[in-house]
């Protein structure tokens, strides 16, 4: 009941079948059965929603700048962001090896269980169920997005692209270290550009967004000039 109480106040839903809210929040470590097959629909039905609701409020964005707008939305800082609203990581049901290094606020596990939930949704309610459910937890985040952030690629694309109209290879990441505990690691990460004999670096909170990093500092370099090697983080 307490699961049941809990949906119903922050999802603005009431399971009709329990069991299926309780898979949703089983992570793997847990036992069976466990969320991963609902992370796979849930994906799917976010993707969707996300997509009709771009599609219906950004008329004027080409359909390079949605996929932007939407991968932005669906990336797994945002989805963990959303989960830690609503506090899903308080009902995640691990376990003990989880548990002890901070699984519940692990960004992939909260990222993965929230898409676990809409799967879930879509099976106990429907389609319109779980996209009513997604734009309670979206909608600010839908509003708050712009045109403008549709045609503004991100630094590894930039880097990418600035690389190939020269005729060069693209660059290279590797991870050169990973420190902090589970639930909260910190990644730095290299960006090498052979052609250029430059090598730039970043760090961030997810392999993710250290790369982004790395890229930003590489093309702050190539700016001035890419003869020095810069760093730039988060």
């Amino acid at each position: 009941m307490q699961l049941l109480d809990w949906a119903s106040k922050q999802l603005g839903y009431r399971f009709a079948d329990p069991a299926l809210l309780e898979q949703a929040l089983t992570h793997r470590s847990a036992g069976s059965p466990h969320n991963e097959r609902l992370e796979f629909l849930g994906d799917a039905v976010l993707g969707m929603v996300i997509a009709e609701a771009l599609y219906r409020s950004q008329p004027d964005v080409s359909e390079g700048g949605l996929s932007r707008l939407r991968a932005g939305l669906v990336r797994r800082d945002t989805l963990a962001a959303v989960a830690r609203d609503i506090g899903l990581g308080d009902r995640l049901l691990l376990g003990s090896g989880e548990l002890r290094t901070g699984g519940q606020q692990r960004s992939s596990i909260l990222g993965n269980a929230l898409e676990s939930l809409f799967g879930a949704l879509y099976l106990d309610g429907g389609f319109v169920a779980a996209r009513g459910v997604i734009h309670r937890l979206f909608d600010a985040r839908l509003a708050a997005v712009s045109p403008a952030d549709a045609e503004r690629k991100d630094p590894k694309t930039r880097l990418q692209e600035h690389l190939q109209a020269q005729g060069l290879i693209p660059p290279e990441y590797e991870v050169t270290s990973v420190s902090g505990p589970a639930h909260r690691q910190h990644f730095r990460v290299s960006c090498r550009m052979q052609a250029l004999a430059l090598e730039c670096s970043g760090s961030g909170s997810s392999r993710r967004m250290a790369e982004q990093n790395a890229a930003a500092a590489a093309l702050e370099a190539l700016d001035q000039g890419g003869n020095r090697s810069t760093e730039r983080g988060t």
